[in-house]
């Protein structure tokens, strides 16, 4: 079965940078496309970024592009959302996302049937 784990969240200053990582577990972690998504307080869970499943290929929403960076690192499972000049409005939780198959990218939620619990995190001004 496969089990998505998040770490990294935790409360930071604004202006301030943080790393979050993702575990993939229970299958061949290259088979799957990866993503972030967050949900901010009182708003829909988005897209953050998404990964190919070499790694070779990034898509971000535009907002976030000059920020936050996604890589992958296939020999320990893993992916990362580097995040830098963090503000209040990107507090919320943040999920790790699963697409078994995925050819490319996509920041489309319907892609992904693995989900991880999420990770708080929390930007103060």
């Amino acid at each position: 079965q496969v089990k998505l784990e998040e770490s990294g969240g935790g409360a930071v200053q604004s202006g301030d940078s943080m790393s979050l990582s993702c575990t993939l577990s229970g299958d061949t972690f290259s088979r799957y496309g990866m993503a972030w998504f967050r949900q901010r307080p009182g708003k829909d869970r988005e897209a953050v970024a998404s990964i190919n499943r070499s790694g070779g290929s990034t898509q971000y929403m535009p907002p976030l592009m000059d920020r936050f960076t996604i890589t992958r690192d296939n020999t320990r499972n893993m992916i990362n959302l580097e995040m830098n000049a963090l503000t209040p409005d990107d507090t919320g939780v943040y999920f790790c996302a699963a697409a078994q198959g995925l050819p490319g990218t996509s920041t489309w939620r319907a892609s992904y049937q693995y989900w991880g619990q999420g990770t708080q995190v929390t930007v103060s001004s």
